[in-house]
């Protein structure tokens, strides 16, 4: 039977990295990973970073709704039409919002008989781990049904700081495992159990946010990018996006995480959609991005203009 492994995670926490790390290490020893990505605005995003590891084929955006809920029956339906293949194994990333525990409850319900009960991963930021204020209700519900809790950013903090996360996330979750990533050994992970441990209610509404996203010109240097990165509203949790840089033929991919980091690398052919900006978190209004965006390219303009 095929095992089905979710990856839950509040944003930035390093869900597509760890997704990255499966693949390549299902792949290493043998088996045939299928991939749903679910995101709010562009998934064909994130899907055509992972072209490389497995083939566009093996893997199925969803972008748009919450698979917590409204988007609960076509993320069913996908499963239930993946073509079976030996060692098959099938991976589900979440958007970052996502109500984990909810999501948990209805995705067993109607999958075909071929596949085994749904597990859950979380990935947990220690070094952010419930720093998010008005979220940690929604990043602590993201904890609570998973099998394994996977840390990442440990290099980011001192031993004091990930023994006291441990030690919260066993509060919330006593029946997780709990291992770093560099420490994660897949091929044990078709044989987890469900989690059997009770949730905490979340008023779902807190798994719902503001998305939009818009055109991105080519931009004319590196700069531009943290440029427009510092000037969209801290308001504004996570950002991605992607475009042409200067002379280069090649997409650049750039994001923002909640901490403010801004993350940049080159992008693994030419988005489907054409350049573009996405955000999510109040004050993602496609008016108020473009505003930014025709800001920071006049002011830079003038800049130069000045220093020629």
């Amino acid at each position: 039977m095929e095992a089905i492994i979710t990856v839950v995670g509040f944003l930035g926490a390093g869900k597509t990295t760890l997704l990255k790390y499966l693949l390549e290490n299902f792949n290493n020893n043998g088996w045939n990973p299928f991939v749903i990505l679910n995101d709010y605005e562009n998934a064909n995003l994130d899907a055509e970073q992972f072209a490389q590891q497995i083939g566009l084929n093996a893997i199925k955006p969803l972008s748009g709704s919450c698979i917590c809920c409204s988007g609960i029956m076509e993320l069913r339906n996908t499963v239930n039409r993946i073509p079976e293949r030996q060692k098959g194994i099938t991976l589900i990333e979440a958007n970052g919002t996502s109500d984990a525990c909810s999501l948990m409850e209805f995705l067993g319900v109607g999958l075909h008989d071929r596949f085994l009960p749904p597990i859950q991963i979380s990935v947990v930021d220690v070094k952010n781990w419930q720093e998010r204020g008005e979220h940690n209700e929604l990043e602590a519900n993201q904890i609570q049904v998973s099998s394994l809790l996977v840390l990442t950013h440990l290099g980011s903090v001192n031993e004091k700081r990930k023994i006291q996360v441990i030690n919260q996330l066993k509060t919330f979750n006593p029946s997780a495992k709990i291992i770093p990533m560099d420490s994660l050994d897949v091929l044990l992970l078709p044989e987890l159990l469900p989690s059997k441990n009770s949730s905490k209610k979340l008023d779902h509404q807190k798994a719902h946010w503001a998305s939009c996203s818009v055109d991105l010109p080519n931009l004319p240097s590196l700069k531009y990018i943290d440029n427009i990165c510092s000037a969209l509203p801290k308001s504004i949790l996570r950002v991605k996006g992607c475009t042409i840089i200067g002379d280069n033929n090649n997409h650049t991919y750039f994001e923002r995480t909640p901490n403010g980091d801004v993350h940049i690398r080159p992008f693994n052919g030419v988005p489907t959609t054409g350049s573009k900006l996405l955000t999510i978190g109040p004050g993602s209004e496609p008016s108020s991005l473009e505003k930014i965006i025709k800001s920071i390219l006049l002011i830079g303009k003038a800049i130069d203009n000045n220093t020629k």
